[in-house]
C-alpha cells in the first residue's frame, strides 16, 4: 500500500502530465503547405498588395494563412497590425506589433516592424510624444539599412502628419535620391508639400487643412476665419452703418443669442463656423433645418460663390454681382446660364482661380476642391485685397 506522501506525489505528477497533454493537444497546429506558393512569405506579400489596395479583410486573411504555416513568422504579425492601424483598431495594432517584434530575428523583419510602428504612431497619434517615438523608430531602422526606402518614406509621412513640412520634405526628397522604393508616392507628397509652402499657411490649421484631399465646409469656415481673417478684413473694409432710431431700453439690455448650427457641437472647427454664420457668408449659411452639414464638400463652383461675395461686400461694388451676366462662357463645361457663372468669371478674371484642366480649359464646377488649393487661392485673395 503507497504512503499518503507518496501517493500525493504521484496525483500530482499525473495532475501534471495531465495538463501539459491537454495544453499540447488544443495548441494551434501548424498548416501542410498544399502547394509551392501556399508559403508565409507568398501570403505576406499578398496581403501587403491588398492593403495598399484598401482590402483589409481580405489582407487580414492572407496574414493569417501564413501565420498558420508558421506561428512565428514575425511579417505577417506585423502585416495584420498594419490591417488593424489602417481600420482603427490601434489596441489590436500594438499587440500584433509586439508578437511581430518578439519573434524578429532578420534584418528586413525587424526593419519591417520598425516601419510598421512609424505608421502606428502616425496613425494613431498615440500620445503628446507620438512624433518622437516614430522618429525613434525611423532612428533604429536606419542604424540596421541606411538606404532603406520604406524608412524614410513613411517618416515623411508622421512629420508631415506632424505639420513639420520642412522635414517631411526632406524625407520624401531622400526617397526621391535612393530610387529604390515609394518614388512614385514621394514625388506625390513632395509636390503637394511645394504647393502648401508657396500658399504659406500662417496657421496650424492652415497647414493641417493643405493635406486634405477634398475640402468640407467646416474646412472652408476655418480657412476664411483663421487664414482669410474675415472677421478682421470685414471689420476694416465694411462701412458701419449706425442705428440712430429709438430703442426700447429693456428690449435694447437684451443680449441677441449667438448664431450657431444644430450639428456642431462636436465639430472641431466649431467657433470658426459660428463666426462664418456671424458674419453671413454666401455659400456657407446654415440650411432650413438648422444643420450647417460640416461635413458635406465644397466645390469648385460653391468657393467661387463664396470668394464673390466677399469680393462685393469688401469692395462695396454691388455691380460686380452681375458683371458677367449676359457674357459668352470661355469654359466647355460652364454654360453661361448657370448659377454660378458669374461668381466664376469674377474669379478667373482676376487670375484667383483658373481651369482645372489647363489642356482642354474646362473649369470643372463640381469637382472638389483640394485643401492645398483651397490655401492657394485664399492666398491670391489676399494680395488682390491687399490684405495681412
Amino acid at each position: 500500500m503507497l504512503s499518503p506522501i507518496r501517493s500525493s506525489k504521484t496525483l500530482a505528477l499525473f495532475v501534471f502530465f495531465t495538463c501539459v497533454l491537454l495544453l499540447v493537444s488544443c495548441a494551434p497546429k501548424e498548416r501542410v503547405a498544399s502547394s509551392q506558393l501556399d508559403t508565409p512569405g507568398d501570403h505576406t506579400y499578398t496581403g501587403l498588395k491588398l492593403i495598399d489596395q484598401g482590402k483589409y479583410a481580405d489582407a487580414q486573411r492572407e496574414f493569417e494563412l501564413a501565420i498558420q504555416l508558421d506561428a512565428k513568422y514575425s511579417r505577417a504579425y506585423s502585416g495584420i497590425a498594419l490591417v488593424k492601424i489602417y481600420t482603427g483598431d490601434f489596441d489590436a495594432a500594438w499587440d500584433n506589433l509586439k508578437t511581430g517584434r518578439k519573434y524578429a530575428k532578420t534584418d528586413e523583419e525587424k526593419l519591417f516592424g520598425y516601419v510598421s510602428r512609424i505608421q502606428y504612431y502616425t496613425q494613431s497619434k498615440s500620445g503628446k510624444k507620438w512624433l518622437t517615438l516614430a522618429k525613434d523608430d525611423f532612428d533604429e531602422a536606419v542604424k540596421l539599412d541606411r538606404i532603406y526606402s520604406p524608412a524614410y518614406y513613411f517618416m515623411g509621412l508622421a512629420y508631415e502628419a506632424g505639420l513639420d513640412f520642412n522635414l517631411a520634405g526632406q524625407m520624401f526628397t531622400k526617397v526621391l535620391e535612393l530610387k529604390s522604393g515609394h518614388v512614385d508616392e514621394a514625388d506625390v507628397q513632395w509636390k503637394l508639400l511645394q504647393k502648401a509652402q508657396r500658399a504659406m499657411p500662417g496657421t496650424a490649421t492652415g497647414k493641417q487643412i493643405a493635406l486634405v484631399d477634398r475640402l468640407t465646409r467646416a474646412d472652408a469656415a476655418a480657412l476664411f476665419m483663421e487664414e482669410l481673417k474675415i472677421d478682421v478684413l470685414y471689420k476694416k473694409r465694411i462701412p458701419k452703418t449706425f442705428d440712430a432710431s429709438f430703442k426700447n431700453p429693456e428690449k435694447a439690455a437684451t443680449k441677441t443669442a449667438k448664431i450657431t448650427a444644430k450639428d456642431i457641437a462636436v465639430q472641431p472647427f466649431k467657433k470658426d463656423i459660428e463666426g462664418i454664420l456671424e458674419i453671413g457668408l454666401q455659400g456657407l449659411e446654415n440650411y432650413p433645418d438648422g444643420n450647417f452639414q460640416p461635413e458635406e464638400l465644397v466645390t469648385r463652383a460653391g468657393y467661387a460663390m463664396m470668394l464673390e461675395d466677399i469680393l462685393i461686400k469688401v469692395s462695396g461694388d454691388n455691380s460686380l454681382a452681375t458683371k458677367f451676366i449676359g457674357s459668352a462662357s470661355p469654359f466647355p463645361d460652364l454654360r453661361a446660364d448657370l448659377p454660378y457663372f458669374n461668381a466664376i468669371m469674377i474669379v478667373t478674371s482676376r487670375g484667383i482661380m483658373e481651369a482645372k484642366n489647363i489642356t482642354t480649359g474646362e473649369f470643372a464646377p463640381l469637382s472638389p476642391v483640394a485643401g492645398v488649393d483651397a490655401l492657394l487661392i485664399i492666398h491670391k485673395i489676399k494680395e488682390e485685397l491687399k490684405f495681412n
